[in-house]
C-alpha cells in the first residue's frame, strides 16, 4: 500500500496586494507518495514556485491544510518549520546557493550544524557525500573555483546532509548546458531508483519533466492535468 508523504488538501495561496487580491494558488489538491520522482511543470506564472514553497514548509496557505507524515504543517511556527524543513526536505535550487567563502565540504557540512551533529560525524558524512556525487578531489575548492555542473553537485551533496525523505529540486538544470543538465538529472534519477529518495522537481520544460515518473501540469494556480 502506497503511504502518503506529503499531501495538499485544498491548499489556496492568495497574495494581498493593497487593493488587489492575487491568488497564486487556487484550491490544489495533491499527494506525493514515499519514494516517488514527481515533476510539477507550469510555465512562468503557473504558481509552481509558491506550490513548492507550500510542499518544502517555506510558507502556510491562506486557506487548507498541508500534511507532511499525515501532521498538519500549516498551523507550526517559522522556528517549527525550520526544523522539520532541516530533517525531512533537502533543497536544489536553480542558482546552487552556495556560500561563497566556504569550501566545497564546509557548504556540504553546514545544514548539519543546525542539527547539533559533532564536527567529526560532519566531517566524514560530508566527504562520503562529495564522493557521492564524484568530487572527492575538489572538497577544498570555493564555488568560483568550481564549474556550473560541479557547484551544482555540491548542491545536491548538501541537499543529502541531513539523509531528508524528500528532495525538493527547483529547476535543478536550468543554469547548465543541455548535457550537464542531462547528467544531473541521471544522478537526481539514481538518488530516486537506488536509495529510495522522494524527489519533487519543478519544472518548466515539459522534455525535463519527462523524466519522471508523474507529472502534475499547473496553469493560473491549478492543477491542469
Amino acid at each position: 500500500m502506497k503511504q502518503a508523504i506529503i499531501t495538499l488538501e485544498n491548499v489556496w495561496k492568495i497574495y494581498d496586494m493593497g487593493k488587489v487580491k492575487v491568488p497564486a494558488l487556487q484550491g490544489i489538491h495533491l499527494t506525493i507518495y514515499k519514494g516517488e520522482f514527481v515533476a510539477i511543470m507550469g510555465p512562468s506564472g503557473s504558481g509552481k514556485s509558491t506550490c513548492m514553497n507550500m510542499i518544502g514548509a517555506l510558507d502556510i496557505p491562506t486557506k487548507g491544510r498541508v500534511l507532511l507524515d499525515r501532521h498538519d504543517i500549516s498551523t507550526l511556527s517559522e522556528s517549527d518549520l525550520a526544523q522539520i524543513r532541516g530533517r525531512k526536505i533537502g533543497f536544489i535550487f536553480q542558482q546552487f546557493n552556495l556560500i561563497p567563502t566556504l569550501t566545497a565540504l564546509e557548504n556540504v557540512t553546514l545544514p548539519m550544524v543546525f542539527q547539533g551533529m559533532s564536527k567529526d560525524a560532519r566531517m566524514k558524512r560530508g566527504q562520503d557525500l562529495l564522493k557521492l556525487v564524484e568530487l572527492s578531489d575538489r572538497m577544498n575548492h570555493r564555488p568560483n573555483e568550481l564549474s556550473g555542473g560541479q557547484q551544482q553537485r555540491v548542491a545536491i551533496a548538501r541537499s543529502l546532509a541531513n539523509d531528508p525523505e524528500v528532495l525538493l529540486a527547483d529547476e535543478p538544470t536550468g543554469n547548465l548546458d543541455t548535457k550537464t543538465g542531462g547528467n544531473v538529472l541521471d544522478f537526481l534519477k539514481h538518488l530516486h531508483k537506488d536509495r529510495g529518495k522522494t524527489i519533487i522537481m519543478v519544472t518548466h520544460d515539459p522534455d525535463i519533466a519527462k523524466k519522471a515518473q508523474r507529472m502534475e501540469v499547473l496553469k493560473d494556480g491549478e492543477i491542469v492535468s
